[in-house]
């Protein structure tokens, strides 16, 4: 059973198939090139399943992220570990349109209070590519901060990853 999240804004929820159309659009939009994309609707079904696979698996996963009061589609936030990561990553991302509100903060802090809550990790990072600045902003407004020596995903560099460990609060 995949958990739903609420904030004064959100509501974090799992995935359903008819979110998969707005994810895969989503996915499709040149803006996802910072994280491998954009993607055909093969690929964006690949990561939608693995969103929700993670639930059973590990214990945590991602949501997809809903306005509150219109029950818009935004985007998707969560913790997962595919195989070819060292350890968990909390992970986002919004639509175009969602973008510059505020709501990846919101998202993303209510998926690490949760993860925080959940599970009994000391840390889990954010992999983000050097360049991807508000990405970068956001990760370090969460309190992340840069692991130059962490372990990073499989087939990647440094020149292609950087590492942004959140640490659990005191």
């Amino acid at each position: 059973m995949i958990p739903t999240v609420t904030t004064d804004r959100l509501i974090l929820r799992g995935a359903r198939r008819d979110d998969f159309d707005a994810f895969a659009d989503m996915l499709a939009a040149d803006r996802t090139a910072y994280m491998g994309g954009p993607f055909d609707r093969a690929a964006a079904w690949r990561l939608f399943a693995m969103n929700l696979a993670s639930w059973p698996l590990d214990g945590f996963g991602a949501w997809m992220i809903t306005d509150r009061t219109t029950g818009a589609f935004l985007g998707d936030v969560g913790i997962t570990h595919p195989i070819r990561f060292p350890e968990p990553e909390l992970g986002w991302t919004l639509t175009g349109d969602a973008e510059g509100q505020g709501y990846a903060t919101e998202a993303a802090s209510a998926a690490l209070d949760w993860y925080w809550t959940n599970t009994d990790a000391d840390t889990v990072v954010s992999y983000i590519t050097p360049g991807n600045t508000r990405s970068e902003a956001l990760a370090s407004k969460l309190g992340a901060t840069l692991g130059p020596d962490a372990p990073l995903p499989d087939g990647e560099t440094p020149a292609e990853t950087a590492v942004y460990r959140h640490g659990r609060p005191a």
